[in-house]
């Protein structure tokens, strides 16, 4: 039996046409990543060397999952990454052409922020303007390839006028600091292949088979990357679906797939219809829904697993009897149906309309997680020894050596970092070279005093970076890791926040399994490999379905995920289609898109929830259902009324409550009953405290002060011990 005979044959037609120009146009659960790896399985088969293979996705994970199926089918590694992990590939080669080091650091959004604020505060003096605006505005530059001088002053407003010099000021301190941001990995290499033709030609002789995935969600910079690599040979085939484009905000750009046959002439055209995941009744709703668009290349989504339950479309009152029809539905589905939590889904338009669902899981101790939340990476403990590490890798990073510097405090304040930051660049040394010859009272043209207590602070500091160096060229990442944690003295430093002294030193024990677990995997393990693993890791990378919990999100953090229950909420005019998208027929059709996107991840069944009135933008709002309700034929369509909700408590065994890792939002319901709770409180009750909002009850004992409660609180996902006379915690029913 032939490898490739499970394909239908749409897939083999894909799978067969290697050379030129192809756009595989790949519905809802047709099969793409089967036909991406045993395209590439083929192109092996017929003799294609491995290292002239180059696939391109959006994340970590599918370029893993890719990868890892390619090695199963052939034994063959080849090289199949995201496009900043491409970008990066070459820059760490070939940046030097532009005045870079090859040990460039790679910095995060918070890194960029200090760096335009430095940019903005030296510029604008007083005035106060936002950084974060200004980032958004450089970010747009760079995946529109617009350099400084390239900014119309025409097109900006009165608060935005110094953008040019604050865009210009802040590449110039990047390169300074031999740092690129996350958009100049795309940037960066667009302008080498632009600049140096021979560069350009190098890479296009090393690939030439390309294969492009999910390319509707493409930006400029991604799709002239592309068109740079494939023009030479033409051997560019990409997958997409312009149905599923919904990332515009972010720049990605829906006429580089409907156009890609006028960029690429010749192109072959083949169309994925047959789903693999979905009932035939939520594909021909989400069929006849997607119709009413344009922009879109004729598709007809078509399924053989029958047409299962019509989709339900249920009506609350408001936010609070959605969230209780979400709750009873859940439950009747793990009771009746025996499907687990983590295959079941709540998805809505805006962050904020999660606090009504948070509120009554909590209430029927439901584990659930919120996919898209804080990262791991992003946490202040773990980014404090990362930029220890990346001083090791690169002397020149500024926004680390100040982040550093004073951990534990070492009376340095910022108008001395400052000063250091400005003579090093004068003298022509990194930071870590002039910190070295400052504290060794070497001869130097542009010298900073400082006092005898930060002079010793200065020393400790630099003695620490060198043994770390030293150890780092002898020892594995994990040692390197550990080292960073014990010399710095991180540990003592963080006792001073008794109250989540534990828990951070728990992230800092995973951060040192996650070295062991790189090394293991990488190919050339090293520090510099290890910091960029993590400078590219996306929140959606990190979604661990190892507990059975229920998935929360929003309906952009769905997409390439599915789920045997799914729910829609909050389908109405100007929360779905949103607000924004008013008087704009692109912004509605992407709004439509992305409804389109709700609805066929579900697998089974398919819930589309409304309200007649919610608490919206600070107000409540009588709200009218969504014309998307309207646009889905009725014969697919079931109307279906509250039934009575148990008051029998969800069986979830408390152990899977107790394993969730839960990242919460700020925004707590103030509608929470404010009379007295006279009953005792038992383990596992959902409390409210006037200052830390919604908890849930995990322990009760006799404490030093009497009957204390540990409780867990959904406002930062942070556990407290109240003493219970104190407390007054009010039991929510």
């Amino acid at each position: 039996m032939s490898l490739y005979d499970s394909l239908n044959p749409q897939q083999h037609a894909a799978i067969e046409a290697l050379y030129g120009p192809i756009l595989v146009l790949a519905g809802a659960g047709s099969g793409k990543t089967r036909v991406v790896t045993y395209r590439i399985a083929h192109l092996l088969e017929s003799g294609v060397d491995p290292s002239a293979i180059l696939g391109v996705t959006f994340t970590n994970k599918a370029a893993e999952e890719m990868k890892e199926r390619v090695q199963k089918l052939t034994h063959y590694q080849v090289l199949i990454c995201t496009f900043h992990s491409l970008g990066a590939k070459i820059l760490r080669e070939s940046i030097y052409a532009l005045g870079y080091g090859r040990n460039f650091t790679i910095y995060d959004e918070q890194d960029s922020e200090k760096l335009v604020k430095l940019c903005i505060n030296e510029l604008a003096h007083q005035q106060k303007l936002d950084a974060q605006h200004f980032i958004s505005l450089i970010s747009s530059a760079k995946n529109a390839l617009q350099d400084p001088d390239q900014i119309n002053p025409a097109s900006l407003d009165e608060l935005e006028k110094l953008f040019p010099d604050v865009y210009r000021l802040y590449q110039a301190k990047l390169k300074e600091c031999n740092a690129v941001d996350f958009d100049d990995l795309l940037y960066l290499p667009v302008k080498l292949f632009k600049t140096y033709p021979d560069i350009l030609d190098h890479y296009q002789k090393r690939w030439s088979f390309l294969l492009i995935d999910e390319f509707q969600d493409t930006n400029q910079a991604q799709y002239l990357l592309v068109q740079h690599l494939g023009s030479q040979h033409q051997n560019v085939c990409v997958v997409g679906d312009p149905d599923q484009s919904i990332y515009s905000w972010r720049g990605a750009n829906i006429q580089n797939i409907l156009g890609f046959e006028s960029d690429f002439p010749g192109a072959k055209i083949i169309r994925l219809e047959q789903n693999y995941r979905s009932r035939a009744n939520i594909l021909e709703a989400s069929n006849a829904l997607i119709n009413n668009n344009r922009s879109r290349y004729e598709k007809n989504l078509w399924s053989d697993r029958g047409a299962g339950e019509k989709i339900k479309h249920f009506t609350a009152d408001t936010e609070r009897g959605e969230a209780d029809f979400v709750a009873e539905k859940i439950r009747y589905h793990y009771e009746n149906h025996h499907i687990s939590l983590r295959q079941m889904a709540v998805f809505y338009r805006t962050n904020a309309q999660s606090r009504a669902l948070e509120d009554k899981l909590l209430l029927h101790h439901v584990p659930y997680v919120i996919v898209g939340g804080i990262s791991f990476y992003q946490r202040r403990e773990i980014k404090d020894i990362l930029a220890f590490l990346r001083m090791v890798q690169s002397g020149m990073d500024f926004i680390s050596f100040s982040r550093t510097i004073n951990i534990p405090k070492r009376g340095i304040g910022e108008t001395t970092i400052e000063r250091i930051r400005l003579s090093a660049a004068q003298e022509g040394l990194s930071l870590m070279g002039y910190s070295t010859k400052l504290i060794e009272d070497t001869p130097l043209q542009y010298a900073v005093k400082l006092s005898a207590k930060q002079k010793e602070g200065l020393k400790s500091y630099v003695q620490i970076i060198h043994e770390l160096k030293e150890i780092s060229k002898a020892c594995d990442i994990q040692e390197v890791v550990k080292a960073a944690i014990e010399r710095s003295g991180y540990l003592e430093y963080l006792k001073g926040e008794m109250e989540s002294y534990q828990e951070r030193k728990e992230n800092l024990n995973a951060l040192v399994s996650k070295a062991i677990e790189w090394e293991l995997s990488a190919m050339t393990p090293s520090l510099e490999g290890f910091l960029e693993e993590l400078s590219l890791k996306s929140t959606l990378d990190e979604t661990n379905s190892s507990y059975d919990k229920v998935h929360l999100m929003t309906v952009h953090n769905a997409k390439g995920l599915e789920f045997d229950v799914a729910f829609l909420a909050g389908m109405e005019e100007d929360l779905f289609p949103h607000a924004n998208s008013r008087g704009s027929l692109e912004a509605l059709e992407e709004e439509r898109r992305l409804c389109y996107v709700g609805m066929t991840r579900a697998k089974e069944y398919l819930y589309l929830c409304d309200v007649r009135q919610r608490f919206l933008w600070g107000t409540t709002r009588i709200q009218r259902p969504s014309r998307f309700l309207r646009e889905i034929p009725e014969e697919y369509i079931e109307r279906i009324r509250p039934s009575f909700m148990s008051k029998t408590q969800f069986t979830w065994r408390p152990s899977q409550v107790e394993t969730q890792e839960v990242t919460f939002i700020d925004e707590i319901d103030q509608t929470i009953p404010e009379e007295e709770n006279e009953e005792p409180l038992d383990e596992g009750d959902a409390i409210f405290h006037k200052d830390f909002g919604v908890g849930v009850i995990r322990q009760i004992y006799e404490g030093s002060a009497g009957l204390t409660y540990k409780v867990l609180f959904s406002k930062d996902n942070r556990e407290r011990s109240l003493v219970a006379r104190l407390a007054h915690l009010k039991k929510l029913s």
